[in-house]
């Protein structure tokens, strides 16, 4: 049976990304941190981890993209998940003073939290603050997670589906040690560090330009030397097995400081 590692307490996002990619019948395995959840596939305790990359209301997962880097692991499948946050706690609204959950989904509710007043408390994930909530056993301590996670741990559900907006997806990536064959749409992701040059990032596109290769996503990650210089993560359409591709990254390379391939994958539609 497939093992499947995730960051955060059974019952988050990650955990039901993972059934939804892969299938029901897989065996998840919780992670304490997201470098655990890759940890335990670097090891073989795992065959897969599952972790979320970016969401369409508050953008790129910053902790993801900086383990990208480091990591053995490469990016065998993607899959856009649904987010349906929902209040979750056991007294009523009125009593409620502070709200725990993962920053993400504190930001996706922003409007509702200010709105009710509640204090901001961050949790690992929005299934570890249900266990909070539970743990806590107190009416004025409520958290936001999904309806799922709120019946696993038995807590009440008090408002449902409080993002600002109600249309709300989660971007996983699917990593594994080995590499995804190649299908009819894949999608590729690299990074790269261009020389502190004038141009030097507009050469490094105009290859995606010359060669007609789509780019579908480009974020940039400061580097952690303190030197404000950046790494710059880029999805485009293709697979690092065509001709067209190799040549592009073999042309890249001369141009750049460093450039990683962090894996090529079936292209999941975006909703």
């Amino acid at each position: 049976m497939t093992r499947v590692s995730f960051p955060g307490a059974r019952g988050a996002y990650s955990e039901s990304a993972a059934k939804s990619f892969f299938g029901e019948s897989i065996v998840t395995m919780p992670a304490e941190t997201f470098g655990g959840a890759l940890g335990m596939v670097e090891s073989g305790e795992s065959e897969y981890a599952a972790i979320p990359i970016e969401n369409m209301l508050e953008g790129a997962v910053g902790q993801t993209y900086d383990l990208l880097l480091s990591t053995s692991l490469v990016i065998v499948g993607e899959i856009y998940y649904p987010i349906r946050h929902c209040l979750i706690g056991l007294g009523d609204i009125g009593q409620a003073s502070t709200v725990y959950s993962h920053p993400q989904a504190l930001e996706q509710c922003r409007k509702f939290i200010e709105g009710h007043g509640l204090r901001r408390m961050v949790a690992l994930s929005t299934a570890d603050s249900v266990k909070i909530v539970r743990d806590l056993n107190r009416t004025d301590t409520v958290c936001i997670a999904s309806e799922g996670a709120a019946e696993l741990y038995g807590i009440p559900v008090m408002f449902y589906n409080i993002a600002d907006r109600p249309q709300n997806y989660t971007r996983f990536f699917m990593m594994s040690k080995e590499a995804a064959d190649p299908v009819s749409r894949n999608k590729t992701s690299l990074t790269v560090s261009v020389r502190d040059e004038p141009g030097a990032l507009h050469n490094v596109l105009g290859h995606f330009r010359d060669r007609r290769i789509n780019i579908t996503k480009m974020v940039s990650r400061p580097k952690k030397a303190g030197s404000w210089e950046y790494n710059f993560f880029i999805d485009f359409d293709g697979h690092g097995q065509d001709e067209n591709v190799q040549e592009m990254i073999s042309e890249i390379k001369q141009q750049v400081d460093f450039l990683k391939l962090l894996g090529s994958y079936p292209a999941s539609p975006a909703p």
